[in-house]
C-alpha cells in the first residue's frame, strides 16, 4: 500500500480517523497525478468535479513531498478553509507538517496605530462605535492580529486606521517591530513547509521579486550599484499548488500591469504636505512640492477626464497611440514634480530618525512607481499592452495591462519554480484530447503540458435539472426581459424561493429585480443592499430569492434545501468592446485565428460553469439550474457550453420542469 493509499484509500488512516469519512476513488485518482509532478517536477492541469475532494488530493502529496510548498487560492475566504478546515485532517493522517497562513498586511492589525486610536477613538458614524468594545476585546486575545478572527463588517471604516498599508508602514525601525503581527506572520511563513496565501499576495510577491530584477539588471548595465532584491514578502519555495485556478489570469494580468490613479496621486500629495510639517532641513521644499503636486495633478486629471469625455461613458475607453501623443504631452509637469519629490525625500531621508526616516522613504518609493506607472501606461505601446481609462465616481484611472500573461508567467514563475499545480473544478472547455487547450495557452503552458481531468462522484442526471427555454427570446431581441421576469416568477414560486438568480449584468439585475420583487412570496435580497456575507446569511435564514451578479457565480458554497434553484440570465460572454478583451480578439486575429471559437466562447464557457456549480454541492443536494438564454438551443456554439457542463437532466419545457421538481422531493 502506497502512502497515499495509507492516508486516503478504502480502510486508510482518515477513515478511521475522521467520523463519515468517505473514501473516494476520483480523489486518490487526482492525489496519484499531483504526487507525480511533485516526484517529477513538472507543472500539472487538474480539473477535479465537486465532491472530489481535490484539496486533500493535494495537500496530502504536498505534505509529503518534504518540499516548501505554498497552497495559492482565489480568496481569503478560502485561504481560511485550507487552513483551518483541511489542514488540520494531516495531523488526523499523523502528517506533522509546519504550516503557516499568511495575509497581505492590510488584514492585520498595526499595534501603533491602534495604540493612537485607542487613546482617542473617533468613528465617522454611531454604527462604527458599536463594534469598537467586542473589536478591542479581541485585540487584547489574539494571538494573530488578523481581522479575519473577528465578525466586523466588510467595510467597517476604522479598519483603515487601524492596519498599516505598506506605504506608511516603518518597517523594521518601527519600535514595536519585534510585536508586530505582519512580522510574526512572515517569520512564522519562513520556518514552515506549508505557506497558505491567496492569489492577489502571491502575484504581489512575485511582481515585485519581477520588478526588482528588471531595475537590478538595468543598474548593472549602467554600472550602478546593486539593488536589494531581498524585498519579498513570501519566503523562497520549491512548488505552488493554484487551487480555484480559473481565476488565475485575470489576477496576474491586474498585478503584471500598470495603473495610476488621480486619487492616488492626490492621497501621495497630501502625504507630503503633512511629512512637511517635521522639523528637517527639507520641509518647507517638501510642503511645496506636495502643493504643487496637488495643483498639477488635479488639472492633469481634469484634462485626461475631458478629453476622453470620460464623465460621459460608464465604459472604459481604449487608448489607441493618436490618443496617447496629447496625454503625454500635457504629463510633463506632473512626471517632473513626481521625480523632484522622490529625489527629495531621498536626501531627506539620509539625516532623519528611525521612524521619521521610513516616512520619507515610503513617500520616495510612491513617487517613484506613480511616475513609473503614469510613464509606462503613457508609452506608445509595442502592441504587448492594452491601454485604457475610466472613471470610477470622481477618481479617474489610467492603465496599461499585458494581453497576454503566459510569457509573464513563463519568464517570472516556471523558471524558479519547476513543480506547479493548477487547480480547479472548471479548467477544461470541452472534452478529448484539446480540453486543456485554452487553459494551457492562457498560462503559457506547452501543449504537451500533463493535465488529468476527474469527474464528480455526484449523480447530476438523478440531482440536477437542466432547464433550456427555447420558446424564451434571444438577448438582443424585444421582449428579451419580460420573458426573463416571466420565467423568475413561475420558477420562484414552483420552489417556494430558495433561489439564486444570476446576471452578467448589473443594469439588467436592477431591472429584473425592480419588476420582479412586489411580486415574490418571499423576500427578494439584491447584491448591493448590503455585505454579502450579510445577504447569506439573510438567504440561508429563511426561503429567498437573491438577485446578484459576478460576485455570487463563483466562491459561495450553500448547500443543502436553502438553494434549490439557479436561474442564469444569459451565457456570460465578456462584452466585445472591454479593452482587454478587444486586445486579445485583436490579437487572435493577427495571428488567423478565430476569436470567437478560440476565445469568446470557451472563456464564456468556463464562466457558465462556475455559475452552474452553485447548485449541486453535496451527494444529498437536488434541484434545477435554468438557462434563459435560447442561443444554446438555437446557435452552433450552443453545443460547445452544453458539453462542457456536468451531465444533468435537460427540460425544455417548464411542464417537465415541475415533473422533475416533484419528483425529487
Amino acid at each position: 500500500m502506497t502512502p497515499l493509499e495509507r492516508i486516503l484509500g478504502p480502510g486508510g488512516v482518515l477513515s478511521r480517523a475522521v467520523d463519515g469519512w468517505e473514501a473516494r476513488p476520483q480523489q486518490l485518482e487526482l492525489a496519484r497525478a499531483v504526487q507525480r509532478a511533485f516526484d517529477e517536477r513538472h507543472a500539472l492541469l487538474a480539473e477535479a468535479g465537486t465532491g472530489t475532494g481535490k484539496t486533500l488530493a493535494y495537500l496530502v502529496p504536498a505534505a509529503l513531498s518534504g518540499r516548501r510548498v505554498v497552497i495559492s487560492t482565489a480568496t481569503r475566504a478560502l485561504q481560511e478553509q485550507v487552513f483551518f478546515k483541511d489542514l488540520p485532517l494531516l495531523e488526523a493522517a499523523d502528517l506533522e507538517v509546519s504550516k503557516a497562513l499568511l495575509k497581505g498586511r492590510a488584514n492585520y492589525v498595526c499595534l501603533s496605530r491602534f495604540a493612537a486610536f485607542d487613546a482617542q477613538p473617533l468613528f465617522e458614524a454611531p454604527d462604527d462605535a458599536v463594534h469598537w468594545p467586542a473589536f478591542r476585546a479581541w485585540s487584547q486575545e489574539t494571538s494573530t492580529g488578523d481581522r479575519g478572527e473577528t465578525q466586523l463588517p466588510d467595510a467597517w471604516a476604522p479598519w483603515s486606521k487601524l492596519s498599516t498599508p505598506s506605504e506608511s508602514c516603518a518597517g523594521s525601525r518601527c519600535p514595536d517591530y519585534e510585536r508586530c503581527w505582519v512580522t510574526k506572520a512572515r517569520r512564522t511563513a519562513q520556518e514552515s513547509r506549508l505557506v497558505v496565501v491567496n492569489h492577489a499576495l502571491f502575484f504581489a510577491d512575485l511582481v515585485l521579486k519581477a520588478r526588482a530584477s528588471m531595475v537590478a539588471e538595468r543598474r548593472r548595465a549602467r554600472g550602478q550599484g546593486e539593488v536589494d532584491l531581498s524585498l519579498s514578502v513570501l519566503p523562497e519555495y520549491d512548488a505552488v499548488v493554484f487551487d480555484e485556478a480559473h481565476a488565475l489570469e485575470d489576477v496576474a494580468t491586474d498585478h503584471f500591469g500598470h495603473a495610476v490613479s488621480s486619487a492616488r496621486v492626490m492621497m501621495l500629495a497630501q502625504d507630503a504636505v503633512r511629512a512637511g510639517q517635521f522639523r528637517q532641513e527639507q520641509s518647507g521644499m517638501l510642503a511645496t512640492l506636495g502643493l504643487s503636486l496637488r495643483e498639477r495633478a488635479d488639472t492633469y486629471f481634469s484634462f485626461v477626464a475631458r478629453h476622453l469625455s470620460l464623465g460621459e461613458s460608464r465604459g472604459d475607453v481604449r487608448l489607441k497611440p493618436e490618443q496617447l501623443g496629447p496625454l503625454q504631452a500635457a504629463s510633463g509637469q506632473v512626471l517632473e514634480t513626481l521625480q523632484a519629490l522622490a529625489a527629495l525625500c531621498a536626501r531627506a531621508a539620509e539625516g532623519a530618525g528611525d521612524v521619521t526616516k521610513s516616512i520619507y522613504e515610503g513617500l520616495k518609493r510612491r513617487a517613484e512607481e506613480s511616475a513609473e506607472s503614469l510613464g509606462f501606461v503613457l508609452e506608445i505601446s509595442d502592441g504587448s499592452h492594452v491601454h485604457w481609462a475610466s472613471m470610477r465616481g470622481r477618481t479617474t484611472w489610467l492603465r496599461a495591462a499585458p494581453i497576454e500573461i503566459g510569457q509573464s508567467l513563463a519568464k517570472w514563475l516556471y523558471r524558479s519554480c519547476d513543480t506547479v499545480v493548477f487547480t480547479s473544478a472548471t479548467l477544461a472547455t470541452g472534452s478529448g484530447h484539446a480540453a486543456f487547450g485554452f487553459v494551457k495557452e492562457r498560462l503559457g503552458l506547452e501543449a504537451k503540458a500533463p493535465a488529468v481531468k476527474v469527474d464528480s462522484p455526484f449523480d447530476y442526471p438523478r440531482q440536477c435539472g437542466l432547464y433550456l427555454p427555447r420558446h424564451v427570446p434571444e438577448p438582443q431581441e424585444p421582449g428579451w426581459t419580460d420573458a426573463v421576469c416571466d420565467e423568475v416568477i413561475a420558477l420562484t414560486k414552483l420552489t417556494g424561493g430558495r433561489a439564486f438568480v444570476l446576471f452578467t449584468s448589473l443594469k439588467h439585475m436592477e431591472a429584473v429585480h425592480g419588476r420582479v420583487a412586489p411580486l415574490l412570496a418571499v423576500p427578494a435580497l439584491l447584491q448591493g443592499e448590503r455585505p454579502k456575507r450579510a445577504l447569506l446569511d439573510a438567504f440561508t435564514s429563511q426561503p429567498s430569492v437573491l438577485f446578484a451578479s459576478q460576485s455570487f457565480w463563483e466562491g459561495v458554497d450553500v448547500p443543502g434545501d436553502a438553494l434549490s434553484l439557479v436561474i442564469i440570465d444569459k451565457l456570460p460572454f465578456a462584452p466585445p468592446d472591454e479593452p482587454l478583451t478587444a486586445a486579445r480578439i485583436e490579437a487572435l486575429r493577427g495571428r488567423g485565428g478565430n476569436p470567437f471559437d478560440d476565445h469568446q466562447v470557451p472563456s464564456a464557457a468556463l464562466a457558465l460553469r462556475q455559475g452552474f456549480g452553485r447548485l449541486i454541492r453535496t451527494k444529498r443536494d437536488f434541484g434545477v439550474v435554468a438557462l434563459l438564454d435560447s442561443r444554446l438551443t438555437r446557435r452552433r456554439y450552443g453545443r460547445t457550453f452544453l458539453e462542457a457542463l456536468p451531465p444533468a437532466k435537460k427540460l425544455y419545457r417548464f411542464e417537465d420542469v415541475e415533473q422533475f421538481w416533484h419528483r425529487g422531493l
